[in-house]
């Protein structure tokens, strides 16, 4: 991974300062050790007109697997050479943003007791970074970078390979940013928006990212126009640091423009005569749909089929009414982060009696799946191919055939309602596709008379009376009549 950092300057205040502003010495080559490679910082060019530090980050990609243990980017446990063939060593990524830190720790900061003022001061700087993920192509680059006071954001597309041009390009670009800003805020936006841009961490994003976040994005992400977009990539889309980042970030913001503290804007607000109702999160009214379904139809050892990081699983053993809980996911990284979530490590003898984590594909059947009261799918259907789907039918209906199966998938119809969701996207990148009503129907029934089950459809979330509920659940029930052949069915394969 490389960065170059550039300025120019003059006779009385020569460019060469750049070197006590970043505290590496123009005339030196260092070498620093950070957690996952080898940091060098040099400069190829060094006088009064122009100066340019590099940052170079050699990567030692077989240490990132064996430290990180699968986590980030490519190193999924479930895509074993993912892990060691990728291009962590090349492109700009939150290992080069964790370098940056580590190496200019006292840039970012602002601080330069040798030259305070220029450390104060905008510089005419030129940042070029050869080869950065960009998850939102050129366009996305420009609009993170663009509002920050860059003159000049060049953004230019990596082809696939040079020689094939028909291939076009790859997600990557060359970045080449220049306007005259603070050293130290130019190195908190890279800080920032390289892993974003890339879309991914190299480790476990924590709780302590939110205060890294606003720290970095001070003077600068409360008022982007892109805040959202950044606060979401930056903490690696896990959903409650967002809403805390932002809620951290709209707090600066008031008091910005208010011309206040921060502390006396939070203090302004009296929690006591808050009366305003939030809405509940559409996840949350899907848990509880599920939970009064299960408890409806009497289950008490429950499979949650397709169960990602838990947080069902965790709702599930919150009630004593069910006895065993068994959570299924074909990914392992998944599975790692619902067992951390659980606690299951730290849980009680009793308690992790009734809970299991599985890997497993729910295209396949699996004979440790069979006896169990209830299944949920909740929200697994629609990332499966439609060709695969016979499959996955046959595996939970045919060959598992739980008394109570509960579906629920995305209503394709109240897709319109959400204004941030562009017309004819999906509401995810990994949804094969997205039903209305009516198809959802008519898949229901036809897998109920084919498996032997009655099947109801039940709303989720506010019923829109043009185009429905968010989520439609499908409340399959194993008839009576069909245990009863298939039990007869087994007695006469016994006695021949």
């Amino acid at each position: 991974m490389f960065l170059t950092i550039s300025t120019t300057g003059t006779p009385e205040r020569p460019a060469t300062d750049l070197g006590f502003l970043l505290h590496k010495h123009p005339d030196r080559a260092q070498t620093f050790s950070t957690s996952h490679g080898t940091a060098h910082v040099f400069y190829p060019e060094a006088s009064a007109e122009r100066c340019t530090a590099a940052l170079l980050l050699e990567v030692d990609p077989v240490a990132l697997v064996r430290r990180g243990k699968g986590k980030g980017r490519g190193g999924a446990p479930d895509a074993a050479l993912a892990q060691y063939v990728n291009d962590r060593p090349y492109a700009a990524s939150s290992l080069l943003s964790v370098a940056l830190s580590a190496v200019f720790k006292s840039a970012l900061a602002g601080v330069c007791r040798a030259l305070p003022e220029r450390a104060e001061a905008p510089l005419p700087l030129r940042i070029e970074v050869p080869a950065l993920p960009a998850r939102g192509g050129a366009e996305l680059v420009r609009k993170l970078f663009a509002p920050l006071g860059w003159e000049l954001v060049e953004a230019t597309a990596v082809p696939l390979d040079e020689q094939f041009p028909a291939w076009g390009d790859s997600r990557y670009v060359r970045l080449v940013l220049e306007g005259e800003l603070r050293l130290a805020d130019a190195l908190r936006q890279l800080y920032v928006l390289l892993p974003v841009l890339d879309d991914a961490k190299h480790y476990w994003v924590a709780p302590d990212e939110v205060d890294k976040l606003l720290r970095a994005g001070e003077g600068w992400l409360a008022d982007h126009p892109e805040r959202p977009l950044i606060t979401r990539r930056y903490l690696s889309h896990r959903w409650g640091l967002t809403r805390q980042a932002d809620q951290a970030l709209e707090l600066v913001r008031l008091a910005e423009s208010d011309d206040l503290d921060v502390e006396s804007v939070d203090n302004a607000v009296d929690e006591s005569t808050d009366t305003e109702e939030r809405p509940v999160p559409l996840a949350e009214h899907r848990r509880t749909a599920i939970l009064e379904a299960l408890r409806t139809a009497g289950a008490r050892r429950v499979l949650d089929l397709g169960c990602g990081q838990g947080q069902l699983v965790q709702a599930l053993l919150k009630d004593v009414e069910f006895t065993e809980i068994v959570g299924v996911d074909v990914s392992m990284r998944a599975l790692t982060i619902a067992s951390r979530r659980l606690k299951l490590d730290r849980m009680g003898e009793r308690q992790a009696a009734r809970v299991t984590l599985r890997q497993g594909s729910l295209t396949y059947t699996d004979k440790r799946l069979k006896g169990y009261d209830a299944a949920v799918l909740s929200e697994v259907i629609e990332h499966v191919d439609l060709d695969r789907l016979p499959a996955l039918e046959y595996a939970v209906f045919g060959s598992a055939r739980p008394r109570t199966v509960l579906v629920t998938t995305p209503n394709v119809e109240y897709n319109v309602r959400w204004e941030t969701l562009p017309a004819g996207h999906a509401r995810h990148g990994d949804h094969r596709f997205e039903w209305t009503r009516a198809e959802f129907r008519a898949w229901a029934r036809k897998v109920a008379e084919c498996h032997g089950y009655t099947v109801a459809q039940l709303p989720v979330g506010p019923d829109d009376p043009e185009v429905g509920p968010p989520t439609q659940l499908a409340v399959f029930t194993l008839t009576d009549t069909a245990h009863d052949h298939r039990t007869e069915k087994k007695k006469e394969a016994e006695a021949a």
